[in-house]
């Protein structure tokens, strides 16, 4: 790049960044792992084959579909079902799915899909091997399978505006990898280049599979009336994601891995550092930027959702995008100082949580040489950090305690409002569940997902003890203390490793750690049915596999201004 950089800019603080209003706000970027992942496989030139399509013509059989890399080849097995519609549950608890999947390593064998069809569509009843690298099941949108099928049997395309209002054809209903039902650990993997990445194999198999449930609906339409069925029109066809059902299992993970959570906000933000320290705008970034910001603009108009909450941020997140409009309308960036610093400011005075973060992912648009390598560094070996070091004095320990944890430290632990919820798993679904304290008996079955108040106790009994105290020697008195000691010397070395919010306070919304991972997942329109769970679209306006290339591998979220439909 041409620009040279001048006095850098510091990523943004953590007591900012890391709290729940602000997670709750987040949008995909040019990190999201979704992206990262088909930019690899767009400029690595990865082939694809559909190897098998087995599928009769009641939508039951199965089929292989391999991307070919590099190194190495990985195949989606996907199995095909006719579902009765009252068996159909995104219940991570359902037994039944309208499809099932595997992403196997290499190319399957005939005895592979043979073992793999008595096991994959049993999902947690079925067992896998170290060949598998994820486990994932799906079902059909009631609203949108049947009409697309219906549509093309007849010689028609599918309603763009109910395209709009339900985005995919399937949605998923977990994903499992990394050891999960005896699929092969994450360690057996991690050091491959195309997995570098965080969730690289599990964003591998949902890509494969929205390949396949295209072909599945078109293949059921031929089947219906082959004399008189179409494929769906390409434009029409990129438009549809795969959808995915997420519910409370995703809060525990942002609170178990501070490491890892770290490193992906670390990239963001020193992205951002990098955009915001720059002089100058050149005139192709910046008319990379105002272009999509319009296609922002658009995307937020198509976005739908009915939960009072959702539509509450959607109605800001509009309302900030056309005041950031108006505001550039005057604004000539090529020829203003350190413009992209100078926005970012304006936006802290202007605009909500919504608004700014959608600013942060526009930013970093335009810059994919200073922001795109960082995705290299978002991954964590979360056990070399988790020795504690017991040579710390307790003085020192405070002093972290007082900074990272100080705005648990003001709180009163004895109210019922600060400690009104419950982190456990319930024993019949082993599900993970947010129950309330004070009107259910299940705080003795609480899990360690409250830092903060852990944190405030911790700093408590630690005023009982002489400043130069080995922590050693506190925890031999007080050995309760130890997750919450390690958790403290983590967030120290690591700064965005915490949430600095209350997570068991009675105004807590789980959606908000929700929105925070999948929009790192890439994940776009989010549609909670409550605080607790939430539907969203993944690759919705990607070019499918046998599309591919460079050039159409990366802003493919933003649709294009062309797409109509917008309110």
């Amino acid at each position: 790049m041409s620009d040279a950089q001048t006095q850098p800019i510091a990523p943004r603080d953590p007591a900012q960044v890391m709290r729940l209003a602000r997670m709750g706000s987040m949008h995909q970027c040019r990190l999201s792992f979704m992206r990262v992942l088909l930019r690899r496989l767009a400029f690595e030139n990865w082939q694809f084959t559909r190897r098998e399509f087995e599928i009769d013509a009641q939508g039951v059989g199965h089929a292989i579909y391999t991307a070919k890399g590099p190194e190495r080849s990985y195949s989606l097995v996907a199995f095909a079902h006719d579902l009765p519609a009252d068996q159909r549950s995104d219940r991570v608890i359902a037994t039944a799915w309208d499809a099932t999947f595997t992403l196997f390593d290499g190319i399957p064998d005939t005895d592979d899909i043979a073992r793999l069809r008595r096991n994959i569509p049993l999902q947690e009843a079925g067992r896998v091997t170290q060949s598998e690298l994820s486990v994932s099941r799906a079902n059909r949108s009631v609203r949108m399978f049947e009409h697309v099928v219906e549509c093309l049997s007849e010689g028609r395309q599918p309603d763009s505006d109910l395209i709009n209002q339900v985005g995919y054809l399937m949605r998923t209903t977990a994903v499992y990898g990394s050891g999960k039902l005896g699929a092969s650990d994450r360690e057996a993997i991690a050091e491959r280049a195309e997995f570098k990445a965080p969730f690289q194999l599990e964003m591998l198999s949902v890509y494969l599979t929205r390949a396949f449930v295209a072909d599945l609906v078109e293949h059921l339409a031929h089947a219906r009336a082959p004399d008189t069925a179409v494929r769906i029109d390409p434009a029409l066809r990129r438009r549809f994601g795969i959808g995915n059902a997420t519910g409370l299992g995703m809060a525990p993970f942002m609170i178990n891995h501070p490491i890892l959570i770290n490193n992906w906000v670390m990239a963001r933000e020193t992205a951002l550092a990098r955009v915001r320290s720059l002089p100058r705008a050149g005139a192709k970034a910046a008319k990379t930027f105002l272009s999509l910001l319009d296609r922002a603009i658009l995307n937020a108009d198509l976005w739908r959702s009915e939960h009072p909450m959702q539509v509450e941020k959607l109605s800001l997140l509009k309302a900030d995008l056309r005041l950031l409009q108006t505001h550039l309308s005057g604004l000539d960036l090529c020829a203003v100082n350190s413009p992209w610093n100078a926005l970012y400011l304006w936006s802290e005075n202007n605009l909500t949580p919504e608004g700014q973060e959608q600013l942060v992912s526009l930013m970093l648009e335009p810059y994919g040489d200073l922001v795109d390598a960082l995705s290299d560094q978002m991954s964590a070996d979360e056990t070399a950090n988790f020795a504690i070091d017991g040579a710390m004095q307790v003085a020192r320990l405070c002093d972290i305690l007082k900074d990272i944890y100080g705005w648990a430290l003001k709180i009163d632990w004895q109210e019922k409002t600060a400690q009104a919820r419950v982190w456990y798993v319930s024993e019949q679904k082993l599900e993970p569940r947010l129950g309330e304290r004070f009107a259910e008996p299940i705080a003795d079955y609480e899990q360690p997902l409250s830092p903060g108040r852990d944190a405030a106790r911790l700093y408590a009994d630690l005023l009982n003890h002489d400043a130069r105290t080995p922590v050693s020697a506190f925890l031999l008195a007080h050995p309760e203390h130890r997750h919450m000691l390690r958790r403290a010397q983590i967030a120290a070395a690591f700064p965005y490793a915490e949430i600095r919010d209350n997570t068991i306070a009675d105004t807590v919304m789980p959606i908000d750690m929700l929105r925070f991972k999948l929009g790192f997942f890439g994940a776009t329109h989010f549609d909670p049915r409550s605080d607790r769970w939430v539907r969203i679209t993944m690759f919705g306006g990607a070019p499918y596999p046998d599309e591919l290339t460079p050039d159409n591998s990366d802003i493919w979220p933003y649709p294009a201004l062309t797409q109509g439909g917008a309110s």
